[in-house]
């Protein structure tokens, strides 16, 4: 990918450039799925670890679980939640915008001292269009847009997804970008989009 693309996946609607990764071990947990898809949910975040070279574990000493996936189907069912409103404030405001706005998924992020991310809250309304996709599609999706802090307009009219024969993949010049950002050398967080330009030169080297 040209700098100019890898700097578009990072910059916000507002104009401002705004990278970050995981600086603590990803603990997801899947609320509102069966046993089956919990499985393919778990499965698809361990993948994109792996690729990142990240790491997952079984606790966040602070969270607990600090990667949480809420499957439902009417916005509402979110304030039913217990102490959901604790973790995600101005919980009520935030359902009624969803809800106004007819959205399907919403990802809200939490970051550390350091600008890198500490936890993620993924909510998924399972409507007719979420419901008719494949687990490991939906799941690898979701795993892909929580590993790092895309731009809001990132994926746009195009998914980080392709299908290759019948199954669905990665596109590897994403998957190229994720491994980049992961790199040693590369700072948790980023605000100046000269830091497009480093990743572009470690996607070229890769």
């Amino acid at each position: 990918m040209e700098p100019g693309e890898i700097e578009a996946l990072f910059t916000r609607g507002d104009g401002q450039y705004l990278f970050a990764r995981w600086g603590r071990p990803i603990v997801p947990v899947v609320f509102g799925v069966e046993e089956e898809s919990l499985r393919v949910f778990k499965g698809a975040f361990e993948a994109v670890v792996v690729l990142a070279g990240h790491r997952m574990a079984e606790t966040d000493p602070e969270l607990g679980a600090n990667l949480m996936v809420f499957c439902f189907r009417d916005w509402g069912e979110l304030l039913e939640v217990k102490d959901l409103g604790r973790l995600v404030p101005e919980l009520e405001a935030l359902v009624a915008r969803l809800e106004a706005a007819g959205a399907n998924q919403y990802r809200i992020f939490r970051f550390d001292r350091e600008g890198a991310i500490k936890a993620a809250f993924v909510f998924l309304r399972m409507d007719a269009a979420l419901a008719a996709m494949e687990a490991e599609t939906l799941a690898l999706a979701q795993a892909v847009q929580t590993v790092l802090l895309w731009s809001d307009r990132a994926f746009d009219g195009s998914s980080p997804l392709a299908r290759v024969g019948d199954r669905v993949i990665l596109r590897p010049e994403i998957g190229a970008v994720i491994r980049a950002g992961y790199e040693r050398v590369m700072p948790a967080m980023a605000r100046d989009p000269s830091h497009a330009l480093r990743l572009a030169a470690r996607v070229r080297l890769a």
